[in-house]
């Protein structure tokens, strides 16, 4: 099924009055008509014929017919406790937030916090840029419905479904727990220094260094049996400082991820094993994209943009996000 389409024919689509969840080069979502739809900026996606990045195309998810209503709304960080207060009562919520954005922070370290989060489906992704780009680097959401653009506003598709559907929101993670050192971290922060390893005090740039660890593997907390990562962007000499894609909690126990030998060959056994069909909407991580070399290959029948970033309720690194639809 086709993923990918040109300007001309996704302005097409939007005149129709579809309703659509867009990614793409700003300098393609900028010649947009206003429409239901909304969008953010990456030039990375794994398509129908494999894994690419372009600045030519598109992707494109249309929402099914028994979505019956989409609201779109935005929010500044300081508004962004609001957001559960606008689910549908039987809906499923998509949600855009740029990255390195003040709202990117703010969601990732308070939306836990958020009265309501967990009550209806929220899903969707951080938008990014092309990571060789010379140009200005600003990542981007947009708002179909009134035409704006933002840099420091997440975006959001509330979608109300018909009553004999309801959504799910799944998650999909190679990465598991490994069997070394227990990690803990005094404070919630993207970007820490000093942590206790089995109990001692240590500062966490000079572990890895020390023990030599592959930083392609994430951090993974163990949450009642769901794995979540926290991915390694840099390692800064001068403060001695490690920065994170996503913060670090105080007082949950990490632990660096086991490697995945082959990411292509295990990701196509655990959607096989699990039986997933082609979900409606799907994402996943610009790292696993560059770390595990997927330009040109294909994961099973999944689709979807590469992204800064996955959101299932939480901000999530190195993981497939995606949504089902069940009858009820």
């Amino acid at each position: 099924m086709k993923t990918l389409f040109n300007v001309e024919e996704v302005a097409n689509m939007i005149r129709e009055g579809r309703n659509l969840l867009l990614a793409g080069h700003e300098s393609l979502l900028n010649r947009l008509p206003q429409g239901s739809w909304i969008g953010g900026t990456i030039p990375y996606f794994m398509s129908e014929s494999g894994g690419i990045d372009t600045n030519e195309f598109i992707q494109v998810v249309q929402l099914p017919e028994f979505v019956i209503s989409c609201r779109t709304l935005s929010y500044s960080s300081e508004e962004l406790y609001k957001l559960p207060k606008d689910y549908d009562e039987n809906g499923v919520s998509f949600i855009i937030i740029p990255a390195f954005s003040g709202v990117h922070k703010r969601f990732a370290q308070e939306c836990a916090s958020f009265p309501g989060l967990f009550d209806s489906p929220l899903l969707g992704w951080v938008s990014g840029f092309h990571l060789e780009e010379d140009s200005v680097k600003k990542p981007k959401v947009y708002n179909g419905v009134s035409g704006e653009v933002h840099t420091d506003r997440a975006v959001v598709l509330h979608a109300g479904l018909s009553k004999d559907k309801y959504g799910k929101v799944n998650i999909l993670n190679l990465f598991k727990q490994g069997q070394g050192d227990v990690i803990r971290f005094k404070s919630t922060a993207f970007e820490v220094t000093e942590c206790t390893v089995n109990g001692q005090e240590r500062n966490f740039c000079e572990y890895i260094q020390e023990k030599k660890i592959d930083t392609q593997l994430p951090l993974v907390a163990n949450y009642s049996g769901a794995m979540i990562n926290v991915s390694v962007m840099a390692l800064n000499e001068n403060s001695k400082s490690v920065q994170l894609y996503a913060p670090v909690f105080s007082d949950v126990e990490y632990k660096f991820a086991t490697p995945v030998e082959n990411y292509e060959a295990e990701f196509e056994k655990v959607t096989r094993d699990s039986g997933l069909k082609r979900p409606t909407f799907a994402c996943n991580c610009i790292l696993n994209f560059l770390y595990a070399n997927l330009k040109g290959k294909k994961t099973a029948n999944i689709v979807g943009p590469m992204t800064f970033g996955e959101i299932a309720y939480m901000l999530l690194n190195q993981t497939m996000v995606y949504v089902t639809f069940e009858d009820r």
